[in-house]
């Protein structure tokens, strides 16, 4: 159980923070179909697992949408282990950034799980078709929710963090599996960090996060995002009861912006 759900906070790690409906929004449009990035999850020198992210346009009862595709897997002897394929899946609003359809269909050490969520925002409803016991269910949401994948996207299209004061922190709803959530996110400021592909300016983050079971502290999950119009992940480092986990950029390619590296 502890596996499984850090699994899904690193994952999941850049889910936990949207915009304010106050003020004027000014999207920085930050990714374009055919984007395409992967991550190195790490636990000191031994790789733990890859997980990469996909972009697409599509269309859904004929509105555009764009297709967001992910999956995740462990590698190498942390395979041995645990094993972990999941796939997720957002259709979101091209222009709203909203998500319509999030499908779950993941594989975690034995555990499984395969759900299909429909989003009705007009009558703040989502339709939960649970493939595996082969239930549906309508649950009620909140206005503005995203899904786990779709909250990436939207905060990296409409959120200004620039206007965010440092230490200052904002909350999201999310609608995941059944249930509706709120997440605080805490804005830290701007660091540079050494990388593959060289020193990168990032803007810094801290979720909030539950302590006790799996993580150190509260705040124990940090996050880092390429401070340039792409908002692209660069690393998470998530401090956990024995050691620290770490993921970081490891490819990338079809980025709507050119890519910022600082050059000494």
């Amino acid at each position: 159980m502890k596996r499984r759900m850090l699994f899904l906070f690193l994952w999941g790690f850049f889910t936990q923070a949207q915009f304010s409906n106050e003020g004027k929004i000014e999207p920085v449009e930050p990714y374009k179909a055919g984007e395409w990035f992967q991550l190195r999850l790490h636990y000191g020198p031994f790789n733990a697992s890859y997980a990469t992210l996909s972009l697409e346009s599509d269309t859904i009862n004929g509105t555009p949408v764009f297709h967001a595709k992910g999956f995740g897997e462990t590698t190498g002897l942390a395979r041995w282990f645990f094993k972990v394929e999941d796939y997720y899946e957002s259709y979101f609003d091209a222009k709203t950034g909203m998500p319509y359809k999030f499908i779950r269909n993941i594989n975690e050490g034995g555990y499984t799980k395969n759900i299909e969520i429909d989003f009705d925002h007009s009558k703040l409803v989502a339709r939960v078709n649970d493939k595996k016991k082969k239930t549906i269910n309508n649950f009620s949401i909140q206005p503005n929710v995203q899904d786990l994948m779709s909250c990436f996207y939207y905060l990296r299209n409409f959120y200004p963090v620039k206007k965010l004061p440092i230490n200052d922190s904002f909350d999201i709803n999310m609608f995941f599996d059944n249930e509706n959530y709120v997440f605080k996110l805490k804005y830290l400021g701007v660091e540079t960090i050494d990388t593959k592909f060289g020193s990168i300016s990032c803007m810094k983050f801290r979720p909030m996060v539950q302590s006790g079971r799996v993580f150190k502290e509260q705040e124990s999950l940090t996050l880092w995002v390429s401070d340039d119009l792409n908002r692209l992940p660069i690393r998470f480092k998530a401090d956990i009861l024995v050691g620290s986990i770490m993921a970081d950029l490891e490819n990338f390619k079809n980025l709507k912006h050119p890519f910022k590296i600082i050059v000494d």
